[in-house]
């Protein structure tokens, strides 16, 4: 098996919500607002206010966190774990109407249990929903190794050295996990490795070797970074800084202590925290160092603020306690990074060292890096690796615009200012990714396996689509123009709207493993908490990600007629090909863009190939087969151009596993002409 996710939920009244100590925080945390009548009919366009995420205090938050590990073996048996597993508090964040959402690691018989987390959605100490990583069954693990920890870490260091590794060695000793992330939990090693990847970016490689095998069963880069580029000023802005006695220091008391250092082309250590004896920094101009330190603490102070007075996200972790930024790393370093084993961000000089990439996108997009590492903990690999570089790249969007900088303002472009090609174009584009040449504009079998800066160009494209909608227009004086994947419009719900789905999302329904599949189920369901299931945002989700080939459309988005199965069919393993059909009773021929929406679940989907069959017999395929492509699932909407066929008559889906190991079942498929 590989791993799923679900969801339930119901939503709680905020005079409900006042029985419980968790919901006396709420009440106090939105005074007016939560205690909202909660029989009133919702207002079309507005979320429902008791759905919205609370400003938690960082006191607030210790105090979740400590009733939720007072209560997690309970909680353990509810949820009807077994006796060798116990919970982990990972995290912790509350609906404005009580609603808490607490996120859980697991242990096995002592053991980290890597891909086994889960959110917990509870009211008035009820729980009301569960969404996990892997809905794999945490039993009968042998936890005794056949394979020694020294062959475990020969490996691993291999692997960093094929991919081009320096000064490479095991930074920590392979320890025991059960791996659960990829298929049935199993007995594991995990190791990291250190020293520098090829171009100078400190190393924190992650390999997973299967304990009885020595196979190789993962490896993800824990060191998150932007990509190569230059810089961007924001002009003249006001900073947070610190005074003691006639010297001053960017040291940022009202957000957290957030404190910017010097590296000084170093690459290692904290630096020194930039200091002088006025609080005037840098000129505009990359010879000054005190320039580079002034934008990254103001593109530090834009995120902090951001996130606490837009989502009531109090810092990185949610605790008050701010991360810390590095500038001037290396020599002529072209990137920028984030780290959690120093809680940092880390910027270099770019080309000649005469441009810092210190830009305000830049720095909203590594300190996001931070926060979906507290938060859902996307691995950074796959498709859950694409997702986490796609939500660094959409808050940093949103960040922008919150700034409302007149030098630097709000776009869909990532990078726009840095040129690192050199012609003035920039690092990505979220209106249509393809556009730098190697990023996808929509999902498609096995994207899973490029890099996660181009498979992040799905979602960013959803959110560009769920922002402003499909087609020409302009914004901020930046020209767009974006396709969809089925050529049907989209019509956006405005970007604050869009923003606010998806962190709501990734800090109450993603999990470490959440692939495409998984993020549209979960920006669904957040839509219909905060929206409603019938409200234009509810379908607009269902349309953008239909726009970008993940699932079928709302059914209001082109005005064609639409004829479905929902009858489910087992999908045997490694057997015979099974069809579902559909009777159409259409007049004339079928469209050029005939769209097929498929829901199948099945674990590693690589192993199916899917047709459509006409009824003259005619096949088209739809996907075919990959042995590479392990994910889950197979949720998305093809176009055919089946203009040559005649409509009328029985259509049929036609899916065949070919390959041992893994079932599933064919949920439904819609014809839309």
């Amino acid at each position: 098996m590989r791993p799923t996710s679900h969801t339930t939920r119901r939503r709680a009244s905020a005079v409900g919500a006042l029985l419980s100590a968790a919901a006396l925080l709420a009440v106090g945390l939105q005074a007016g607002t939560a205690s909202a009548d909660p029989t009133a009919a919702p207002v079309a366009g507005q979320a429902d206010p008791g759905a919205l995420p609370a400003k938690l205090s960082p006191a607030q938050r210790a105090e979740l966190l400590r009733e939720a590990n007072a209560t997690k073996a309970e909680t353990a048996k509810d949820l009807g774990l077994g006796a060798k597993e116990k919970l982990v508090v990972r995290d912790v964040v509350q609906d404005r109407d009580g609603t808490t959402h607490t996120r859980y690691e697991r242990t096995y018989d002592g053991l980290p249990v890597l891909g086994g987390d889960l959110v917990v959605a509870a009211t008035s100490g009820e729980t009301e929903g569960v969404t996990k990583a892997s809905n794999a069954k945490l039993t009968g693990v042998d936890t005794t190794a056949e394979v020694a920890a020294s062959a475990a870490e020969e490996q691993a260091v291999d692997a960093a050295q094929a991919e081009g590794s320096k000064k490479t060695a095991a930074e920590r000793a392979p320890r025991k996990v059960v791996w659960m992330a990829k298929g049935s939990p199993t007995l594991a090693y995990e190791t990291v490795v250190g020293g520098l990847q090829h171009d100078g970016t400190p190393n924190e490689l992650h390999v997973v070797t299967d304990a009885a095998s020595g196979e190789k069963l993962y490896e993800w880069q824990a060191v998150q970074n932007e990509g190569t580029g230059n810089t961007q000023y924001g002009g003249q802005v006001p900073l947070g800084t610190s005074q003691s006695g006639s010297s001053f220091t960017l040291n940022d008391a009202a957000r957290g202590s957030h404190k910017t250092y010097n590296l000084n082309r170093g690459t290692s250590g904290t630096g020194t925290l930039f200091s002088g004896p006025d609080d005037v920094w840098g000129d505009g101009t990359p010879q000054n160092l005190e320039t580079a330190g002034a934008d990254a603490h103001y593109g530090a102070a834009l995120t902090w603020d951001y996130y606490k007075n837009v989502h009531g996200r109090s810092g990185i972790r949610g605790d008050g306690v701010a991360a810390y930024s590095r500038v001037h790393y290396g020599n002529a370093y072209v990137n920028a990074f984030w780290q959690d084993s120093c809680f940092c961000m880390t910027y270099g000089d770019g080309t000649a060292n005469a441009k810092p990439l210190t830009s305000i996108d830049v720095a909203a997009h590594e300190m996001t890096h931070g926060v979906t590492s507290n938060t859902a903990g996307l691995v950074y690999s796959g498709e859950s690796g694409g997702l986490n570089e796609a939500t660094s790249d959409i808050m940093a969007a949103a960040v922008e615009f919150n700034a409302n900088n007149a030098t630097d303002k709000g776009d869909y472009l990532v990078g726009e200012k840095i040129d690192i090609r050199g012609n003035g174009t920039p690092l990505r584009y979220m209106d249509k990714p393809s556009k730098d040449g190697s990023s996808k504009d929509a999902w498609y079998s096995g994207i899973g396996s490029i890099d996660v800066h181009y498979s992040s160009g799905p979602a960013n494209h959803f959110f560009y689509l769920l922002s402003e909608g499909s087609g020409a227009k302009t914004v901020n004086g930046v020209s767009y123009d974006s396709p969809t994947s089925d050529g049907l419009p989209v019509t956006g719900i405005g970007r604050e709207k869009a923003a606010l789905i998806w962190y709501k999302a990734l800090t109450t329904k993603f999990g470490s493993n959440t692939n495409y599949a998984g993020a549209r189920t979960g920006t669904l369901a957040v839509a219909g908490e905060l929206y409603g299931t019938s409200s234009a945002e509810y379908k607009a989700v269902q349309d953008a990600w239909a726009g970008v080939n993940v699932g079928a459309r709302s059914g209001g988005g082109g005005g064609g007629t639409s004829y479905e199965n929902t009858t489910v069919v087992a999908i045997p393993d490694n057997g015979a090909a099974v069809t579902s059909s559909i009777a159409v009773d259409k007049t004339g021929n079928a469209p050029a863009a005939l769209q097929v929406a498929v829901n199948i679940t099945h674990t590693w989907r690589g192993d199916l190939v899917v047709d459509l069959v006409a009824p003259d017999g005619t096949v088209y395929n739809l996907k075919p087969f990959s042995s590479s492509d392990s994910a889950d699932n197979v949720i998305a909407t093809y176009s055919v151009n089946a203009s040559s066929e005649v409509a009328a008559g029985t259509w049929k889906l036609r899916v065949q596993d070919k390959a041992a190991q893994d079932t599933g079942r064919v949920n439904s498929w819609k014809l839309t002409f």
